[in-house]
């Protein structure tokens, strides 16, 4: 029996704390992760279930298991495209590090179903579909979720190796065309209003580190080339649909995604146009390769060096002195169109920039090339 001092202890005590996790009884049939405090959230999903999961389903086959899956995620809007309005929601993160937990150790073959089951669950081809068949930038929503679900789902919570599985396996449906479209809805810059740059990269300059992350994953797919039905042609072909999304890149966002992937994708890309008798448009990316070197502070040797190896990949001295010859054609060119552009009163800061770096990149790289020839005689 209570006597009267233990019932005043037990008034006095603090009351405990709001709940804030509704109760199986108290919940409505689709729940929102998002009313969860964002610690008891990671808990959950992080550390404990897909480990508790993957336990307790040890013995069943992976078709029962994937159900299972389905079964539970079926009625969080979280984890679904386009479901959950919440600004900011862990869900895909989430949903991410769980398979990871899940299926970390199965093997391809059971990777290739969980691939199609998340393909039925979401109804995700379909929806690729859609973004990469419409106008750029028009579905910006749908274009946004298929990012946010592909890169935290299936791509970024993987090494490069297994990442380099999924990517493949979410290109692989579609034509080359299609999968530069998708390449850039993955992958492409961002504006602050969360929108992709479709625009952007045709009309103006953009920074280092907007284009930094299609570098990365260009060089992922050029660095795997043993790939069944993935090549050097391939890469390169979906390299130039890229370039051309929705229109004609702006020059400089070109040669700066190049610099960025690097030397050997560079001289690829470089080096095929050359030999199909597209001097011209060599010329002018190199042009601004050097520029954007000069402009973003990269070490110019390797730029020369490559101009070297272009050079010397020609089959006799004719066609090295034509281009270049064609080289040195472009950069006063390109040096007259800036000084034109910014003498015709056009009051352009970024331009008058421009051309300083357009006159400086110039001499330096002839400085280096110069010294190149002069240090093999």
């Amino acid at each position: 029996m209570w006597t009267p001092t233990a019932q005043r202890s037990r008034r006095a005590r603090r009351p405990y704390p709001v709940r804030t996790v509704t109760t199986r009884s108290q919940c409505r049939p689709s729940v929102r992760f998002e009313r969860l405090p964002a610690e008891v959230f990671h808990m959950i999903l992080d550390r404990l279930s897909g480990l508790l999961f993957k336990r307790c389903t040890l013995l069943l086959p992976t078709k029962d298991r994937l159900k299972l899956i389905s079964s539970m995620f079926s009625q969080i809007p979280c984890f679904k495209l386009e479901e959950c309005t919440a600004a900011e929601c862990l869900g895909f993160y989430s949903y991410g590090v769980f398979l990871k937990t899940m299926i970390s150790g199965w093997d391809e073959v059971e990777w290739h179903r969980v691939f199609n089951f998340l393909c039925s669950f979401t109804n995700l081809l379909p929806k690729i579909k859609m973004a990469v068949t419409g106008k750029p930038g028009v579905s910006w929503y749908l274009e946004l979720q298929l990012r946010l679900f592909c890169r935290q789902v299936l791509l970024d919570p993987w090494p490069c190796k297994d990442t380099l599985f999924w990517l493949t396996r979410i290109l692989k449906p579609w034509p080359v065309v299609l999968q530069a479209r998708l390449l850039f809805i993955l992958y492409g810059p961002l504006l602050p209003d969360s929108t992709l740059a479709w625009q952007g990269m045709v009309e103006r300059e953009m920074s280092h580190s907007a284009l930094w992350n299609l570098a990365r994953v260009i060089v992922l797919l050029y660095s795997n080339l043993d790939l069944k039905d993935w090549t050097t042609d391939t890469m390169q072909t979906i390299l130039e649909e890229l370039i051309v999304l929705p229109e004609v890149w702006h020059m400089e966002n070109v040669a700066r995604l190049l610099v960025l992937c690097g030397n050997t994708v560079c001289y690829s890309i470089l080096a095929n146009k050359a030999h199909n008798g597209q001097l011209r448009q060599v010329s002018r990316l190199i042009v601004h390769i050097i520029l954007v070197c000069e402009k973003d502070g990269y070490c110019m040797n390797s730029v020369v060096e490559m101009v070297h190896q272009v050079c010397q990949s020609f089959n006799n001295t004719s066609e090295r002195f034509t281009f270049i010859q064609s080289l040195e054609d472009m950069f006063s060119e390109v040096t007259m169109e800036v000084y034109e552009f910014v003498t015709a009163g056009n009051h352009h800061e970024d331009m008058g920039q421009t051309l300083w770096s357009l006159v400086k990149s110039s001499a330096h790289f002839h400085a280096k090339f110069l010294y190149m020839f002069l240090k093999n005689e």
